[in-house]
Parts: C-alpha cells; structure tokens; sequence
C-alpha cells in the first residue's frame, strides 16, 4: 500500500462515519477530530471502519497516530 491509496482509504473511512464532511478542506496536518467535530464515539467507530478497511487490527496505543489525513496514511502505510 503507498501513501494514496492509504490516504484515500483514511477518507473513505471518515467518510462513512462523518457523511457531511468535507475532507477537501482538510488540511494534511490539520486534526480531523476537531474539525470534523467529531465525539469519541465518531473517533471509535473511525478506528473501527478504517481497520476493517485495511485488514488491520488497531490498538488503543495507535490511536495517536491517527489524528491527522497524513499521520493515519503514514500510519497505514508503515503497518501494511
């Protein structure tokens, strides 16, 4: 998996559970959760979906990683 298609899959995934948002004013660096005004139970059932996605098991220690477009690519991209 390279960047795009982790970073396409990261927004798919936000996506399904934020149906409203527009990730195309998202920036690369920028926190999703708070931009998308996202709840804890958003940010869960995120983890959920993007690791269903990717075939991924995700720890409650990954978490940190994904907080941003970039960082949960990277993330994706480095576990693949």
């Amino acid at each position: 998996m390279n960047h795009t298609e982790a970073l396409d899959m990261v927004k798919a995934s936000l996506s399904r559970v934020v149906p409203d948002a527009d990730l195309g004013a998202l920036g690369p660096d920028e926190a999703f959760r708070e931009a998308l005004e996202m709840d804890s139970l958003d940010f869960l059932s995120f983890i959920e979906v993007l690791g269903e996605r990717c075939g991924l098991r995700i720890e409650d220690e990954d978490t940190p990683h994904l907080t941003t477009l970039n960082g949960s690519a990277d993330f994706l991209v480095a576990r693949a």
